[in-house]
């Protein structure tokens, strides 16, 4: 819980634009099921291609289902989805750099060798391969992109280790007899997802583009589930006369991917360093001669 209030806190501190959009995704994510005011599966064909009304906010579709409620719940689905995926992929990735990173060795070379590996392919080529071996569904497409994201998780968790097994404190619990696994469990791998976990809040809003992409393929999310992919290759054919049914979709996937890549880049200029003008320089020298003075 510590570090849950830590984040909270350093999310806090951010810009409003950058964790808001994100919020406000999630929360409709989260809370999907008592916000939608129709079923978004219920089928009614005599209200079929209907444009806004008292009854429908933003209209229904080609099988006059409720515009609205689809994309509500399509929030939901990718919230899982993205959720999962992740939680999947740093499980791995976190886990196997670490013990990589603190084993080192020979360990450490066959893991780097399958993280190199796994870097040098596209990782929508490697979910790809991994739906046509396995067929299609949503937890196959789940498997598919945790493998596919796994290995910048991986190389990024093993570097934090091994810079972490240079500090005094972890020579220290080993002399004290600390065995390694608490080592692991209470120092390595906390201080890792810490650190995992500020390229997997940029990486989000690319793992919804991927859930989004395969479901437009029809390799991922079936219908009638509402997702923001399959929504859309279901809207093509009838472009021409509601493009409506095709804007929507896209546009609630451009805000989200648009949402989460803000808020990567935030935190990622937050803990960069930044240079101290001249002038600022100034004013501590001032000051640390003033306080040193009195």
């Amino acid at each position: 819980m510590r570090w849950l209030k830590g984040a909270w806190s350093e999310v806090r501190q951010l810009p409003k634009a950058a964790w808001i959009p994100v919020a406000v995704f999630l929360f409709i994510g989260v809370f999907a099921p008592w916000l939608t005011p129709k079923d978004p599966i219920a089928q009614n064909l005599l209200n079929a291609s209907q444009d806004f009304s008292a009854e429908h906010w933003l209209g229904t579709d080609h099988l006059g289902r409720d515009t609205l409620s689809r994309l509500i719940m399509a929030a939901r689905t990718s919230t899982v989805a993205i959720a999962t995926v992740i939680g999947l992929a740093l499980f791995i990735g976190v886990t196997l750099g670490a013990i990589a990173g603190y084993m080192r060795g020979v360990v450490d070379e066959l893991v780097s060798r399958v993280i190199d590996v796994g870097l040098s392919l596209p990782s929508l080529i490697v979910a790809l391969a991994v739906i046509g071996v396995f067929g299609t569904g949503f937890w196959i497409m789940i498997f598919a992109l945790a493998l596919a994201w796994w290995p910048g998780y991986a190389r990024l968790s093993r570097a934090v280790v091994i810079s972490i097994m240079s500090q005094p404190y972890i020579e220290a619990l080993r002399v004290l007899g600390a065995s390694p696994a608490r080592i692991m469990i209470l120092h390595l791998l906390p201080s890792a997802l810490g650190a995992v976990m500020v390229y997997a809040s940029a990486e989000a809003g690319v793992v919804a583009l991927a859930i989004a992409t395969l479901s437009f393929l029809g390799l991922g999310i079936q219908p009638p589930t509402p997702e923001w992919g399959q929504m859309l290759v279901d809207a093509l054919p009838y472009m021409a006369d509601t493009p409506r049914q095709v804007i929507l979709p896209g546009l609630a996937l451009t805000l989200v991917v648009i949402g989460f890549n803000l808020l990567g880049e935030s935190i990622t200029l937050k803990r960069t360093p930044r240079s101290i003008s001249k002038l600022l320089l100034r004013r501590r020298r001032l000051q640390a001669a003033i306080e040193s003075y009195q």
